[in-house]
């Protein structure tokens, strides 16, 4: 369960998993997955300032026959009583940089 750089990620071997219970750990996502056919990489997008993951991940399997399989065996699926969305990664969802902005309005100017 590695989480290497973005950019050297399968692109067409890589689904998003969204919807996810905050209880979702990487082990259980790996475990439930791996079902569906051999995994790369796990990534897990999180929240700078709680560490807390955003409610979807990243699942890299070792081939874009193995992420269809998963994407057709494990869409809408409930985990958690939470029915998950399992879809193909898209290109800018991938190269997200997760974070925040934070604008703070009517300030002295001096």
């Amino acid at each position: 369960m590695a989480n290497g750089p973005i950019a050297e990620r399968n692109r067409d071997a890589t689904i998003y998993v969204g919807g996810l219970d905050d209880k979702v750990s990487e082990s259980l996502l790996w475990e439930l997955f791996v079902q569906a056919g051999p995994l790369v990489n796990i990534h897990v997008p999180k929240v700078r300032v709680t560490t807390m993951h955003q409610g979807y991940w990243f699942v890299e399997f070792m081939g874009e026959k193995d992420a269809d399989y998963g994407i057709k065996i494990m869409n809408m699926i409930k985990l958690y009583r939470k029915s998950i969305i399992v879809k193909k990664a898209s290109a800018h969802q991938k190269n997200l940089d997760v974070g925040g902005n934070i604008f703070i309005g009517n300030l002295d100017p001096k």
